[in-house]
């Protein structure tokens, strides 16, 4: 940590002064305060975090800044923005449009709706700097290709002529944040700018944004739920809840002692790395779910006669088990096969090898022959809103698999779904509402109590605390483990978080571009990772501690660049795991498939 993050950027005059800032949208009800009354100073070569949960005006801050605020739908009703001199709120959308990228650029959480679909990387560049004439329009191509090289995007050349959709998660960021940087803005304001990239990305990000702001001075407004990040970025920190300002101090002050009950249930939630107790071994029990070579492959068409030209080969000859009570989890960043894997165990894409379930091979067996099976192992997705009928109550939802199973009929139905409310900490007269009645974090418990609705034996849970925040994701965790201890229950717990990871598995099963790098019991896979990729992983993940830094990342050496498409007839490589000692096994290269 150097001496500036210590000081929070010295005496400086503010470059960004908030008073009293208030926020209001109109509601059937009438108006609702979403920000009530928030001020703070932002100053140069400084980084403010505003941490806090869904719901709680961090973003609302940054659009009303912007003067991006939904119009009529919400607006500023009271208080002050000033940016040196010039009072943000009393200027009009002519006036914003000058200051937004030249003074104040923002970045947001997801750059595939920020980025325009149909124009090439290079164009969006080159209209940013022509907007706010940065150059003559006889240089922009040299600028933006500086730009690109600025941001350490791989193959700038190449990339400026890519539209979004031909990038990663992490180019498409990188890409937002030439564009946030183009004019040299004064201030940063980046609106949870890591959440929806892996582990690995993140880091890089974050230390991109880092040496940015260090060359270029500019200040940084860190919008975040992730304490983690908070800790790492941060100088300072106003801790916010229902719009309101918790807490506000620097950043080491705030985590070595917290002032606000509040404050000290946000960061006692956060999920660390290295502190879980240890688990016991289920080596002596049964086991529930056995996979042999499993296998699935997509494939792509094309030319004139639409015939397949190549195969995604998404998950390849990967092997595992999983017994009663036990937890596996399948970590690695996206796209390296962990979600197909659990929608192969419930038949929902087509695949080759073998799977049982509780003894019974699924292979070859019908719709209806898959029934009693999908009774013992059922799936809880990443997003609770996306996985439930908006049409439908969330009893009837709760219902629904008992009824089509013949589990239970008339008012034992509704018994046993009030029963399973209360097993997961919802009142049985919540059963008549609709989803969107909900928190995210009680349609996750909705979606819990569905799938315990048919008794099974394994829940497959598909990054299923990853959208939620930060204490609600620790209620959730608790749910799970406890429902386990009380029902026997098995899981396949699918995450690219290694903390949460850390905290609720017995066994790892790390994976890249479909197949397995390195496997074994928790502490042998996340205390002594033998595998490069493993390394970076954990390397990767921010540490909840503003006394302590981040590792660096280790040497890619021996984690080559690949892809998981290869021409019809040419396979991947195939990967052989060695034995190291107690089931912790790692990955080694063998010969080409033929």
């Amino acid at each position: 940590m150097t001496e500036t993050r210590e000081t929070g950027g010295g005496g400086t005059r503010p470059l960004l002064t908030v008073r009293d800032l208030s926020v209001q949208v109109a509601t059937e009800a009438g108006a609702k305060t979403v920000l009530d009354r928030l001020s703070f100073d932002l100053t140069g070569g400084e980084t403010l975090a505003l941490a806090g949960e869904s719901g709680s005006g961090k973003s609302m801050t940054a659009l009303a800044i912007m003067g991006l605020l939904p119009k009529p739908m919400a607006r500023v009703s009271g208080g002050a923005i000033k940016l040196g001199e010039t009072d943000l709120t009393a200027m009009d959308e002519r006036g914003y449009r000058k200051i937004r990228s030249a003074r104040v650029a923002m970045i947001f959480q997801e750059p595939m709706t920020s980025l325009n679909p149909l124009m090439t990387v290079e164009r969006q560049l080159i209209e940013v700097l022509l907007e706010h004439e940065v150059c003559r329009r006889s240089e922009a191509p040299k600028q933006a290709l500086r730009l690109l090289k600025d941001v350490r995007l791989t193959e700038p050349e190449r990339r400026l002529k890519q539209y979004p959709h031909e990038l990663s998660g992490g180019m498409r960021q990188r890409v937002m944040i030439a564009i946030a940087l183009a004019c040299d803005p004064e201030i940063l304001i980046a609106d949870e700018p890591t959440t929806a990239l892996d582990v690995t990305v993140q880091a890089e990000i974050l230390d991109l944004i880092r040496t940015l702001q260090a060359e270029h001075g500019t200040a940084v407004l860190m919008i975040t739920h992730d304490m983690g990040v908070v800790a790492e970025m941060a100088d300072r920190v106003i801790v916010l809840r229902h719009g309101r300002q918790e807490e506000a101090a620097p950043v080491r002050e705030l985590f070595a002692a917290p002032q606000t009950d509040y404050a000290r249930t946000l960061l006692a939630a956060v999920p660390r790395l290295g502190s879980a107790p240890a688990r016991p071994q289920a080596e002596a029990r049964k086991k529930i779910v056995e996979v042999d070579d499993l296998s699935v492959r997509f494939d792509i068409t094309g030319g004139i006669l639409n015939r397949t030209i190549a195969r995604v080969h998404a998950v390849e000859n990967v092997s595992f088990h999983i017994r009663e009570r036990e937890t596996l989890a399948l970590v690695g960043e996206s796209g390296c096969g962990k979600s197909t894997i659990g929608k192969a165990l419930l038949g929902l894409v087509p695949w080759d090898g073998s799977i049982r379930v509780d003894g019974v091979q699924t292979r070859g067996r019908s719709r209806a022959m898959m029934h009693p099976v999908l009774r013992d192992i059922q799936m809880v997705f990443q997003d609770p809103g996306a996985s439930m009928d908006a049409r439908m109550t969330v009893g009837e939802q709760v219902i629904e698999p008992m009824r089509v199973h013949g589990l239970a009929r008339g008012s034992e139905l509704q018994d046993r779904a009030e029963w399973l409310f209360k097993r997961v900490g919802l009142s049985p007269d919540m059963l008549s509402r609709y989803p969107h009645e909900f928190s995210g974090g009680q349609r996750q418990r909705v979606c819990i109590a569905r799938a315990l609705s048919l008794s099974p034996k394994v829940i497959v849970a598909d990054e299923s605390v990853s959208a939620l925040d930060v204490s609600v994701q620790a209620q959730v965790l608790d749910l799970l483990q406890e429902l386990q201890e009380e029902d026997g229950l098995s899981y396949l717990f699918i995450s690219h978080d290694m903390a949460v990871i850390d905290r609720v598995a017995d066994r790892v099963m790390v994976m890249r571009l479909g197949q397995v790098m390195e496997e074994g019991p928790r502490d042998a896979v996340l205390r002594d990772p033998q595998h490069p990729y493993t390394k970076r992983l954990l390397a990767a993940v921010p540490v909840p501690d503003p006394t302590r830094s981040r590792p660096a990342m280790p040497d890619a050496a021996g984690i080559e660049e690949a892809s998981p498409i290869f021409p019809v007839g040419q396979s991947p490589q195939r990967i052989a795991l060695h034995d190291l000692r107690q089931g912790h096994r790692v990955a080694r290269v063998a010969a080409t498939t033929p």
